[in-house]
């Protein structure tokens, strides 16, 4: 059975601001129905990035497919089928939050008949019925938030830009919007996101792409990621100085910290905490507790992301 193409693909993308270059060369490929969390530092190129893949700005060459249409033949083909969340809300507070759903409706020129039906699924969908007839002003901003992302689902996208979508957000509220992500991801929806919080592409991401000076500088699933970066440890707490000095010995590649009772050595799986129990055991050194730390995207992120950006350049 023949490989479908991707719901996104970019192939040698360039764009610049004069003498700035902003982004490099890109290559990116997004299947059907899974996420992408595009990471870096601020001045990374992600904002301009996903201007150019949602139409509002022209990259200077390159290859792009949204869906299978082309943003340089077909702007309003690839705008039909995709939907944008960027980093501020596009509701209005003046109008209620079916008001706002509506207005939507009429900028995608949806058939009168299916628009208050459509409005009432959504604001149900996203746990808004009971405000919907509130002017959006009064909302919370994790209401705002939800709110904005259904008025990005009015007209059913194949494909959702979400642009930073919980920065400001409670904890409770951004757990909220990610199980709506994982929701349309579930029905079908391809979903490339940008987020400083790392936490959020290790919960939300099939794949995840750094990039860093305009340049992709790496691609994989979250966890085949933190396999490339070192610092994976354990921590043996101690519970004296004999203790101590006894499990040093036993472990002498081991750092000791003995204002803490604490010894501190690499270890990367399960085969290694194994080994490195029965050499305690041996020893008849019982720890009072242990602690490991694997790498996580926070460690990727500086480990690939390890100078400042510059800002990026305004349109």
């Amino acid at each position: 059975m023949p490989t479908p193409p991707p719901a996104i693909a970019v192939a040698a993308l360039h764009k610049s601001y004069g003498d700035h270059a902003v982004l490099r060369g890109i290559d990116l490929d997004v299947p059907a129905g899974t996420v992408l969390a595009l990471l870096g530092p601020n001045g990374a190129g992600k904002t301009t990035l996903v201007r150019i893949l949602s139409t509002l700005l022209r990259p200077d060459s390159g290859r792009i497919r949204i869906a299978g249409r082309d943003p340089a033949s077909d702007p309003d083909g690839v705008r039909a089928a995709i939907g944008v969340t960027g980093q501020f809300s596009a509701v209005d507070g003046l109008l209620t939050g079916a008001e706002n759903l509506r207005l939507m409706a009429d900028l995608h020129h949806l058939p009168r008949a299916t628009v208050r039906a459509r409005a009432r699924e959504l604001l149900e969908r996203f746990d808004l019925a009971d405000a919907a007839d509130r002017r959006a002003g009064t909302y919370s901003g994790g209401m705002r938030r939800r709110l904005d992302l259904a008025m990005t689902l009015v007209a059913d996208p194949d494909v959702l830009f979400l642009d930073e979508p919980t920065t400001g957000l409670d904890p409770r509220s951004r757990r909220d919007l990610w199980a709506a992500v994982r929701e349309l991801v579930g029905r079908g929806v391809t979903v490339l996101l940008t987020t400083q919080y790392l936490e959020e592409a290790d919960q939300l991401a099939d794949s995840v792409a750094d990039l860093d000076g305009g340049r992709l500088v790496a691609r994989g699933t979250p966890a085949q990621l933190k396999a490339r970066v070192p610092g994976g440890h354990v921590l043996l707490h101690l519970a004296d100085e004999d203790a101590l000095a006894a499990a040093h010995a036993a472990l002498p590649d081991a750092v000791a910290d003995p204002a803490v009772l604490t010894l501190q050595l690499p270890a990367t799986g399960p085969r290694d905490l194994r080994a490195l129990l029965d050499r305690l055991d041996h020893a008849g050194v019982d720890p009072e507790g242990l602690t490991t730390h694997t790498p996580d995207l926070d460690d990727v992120f500086l480990a690939l992301t390890g100078h400042p950006g510059t800002a990026e350049v305004a349109a």
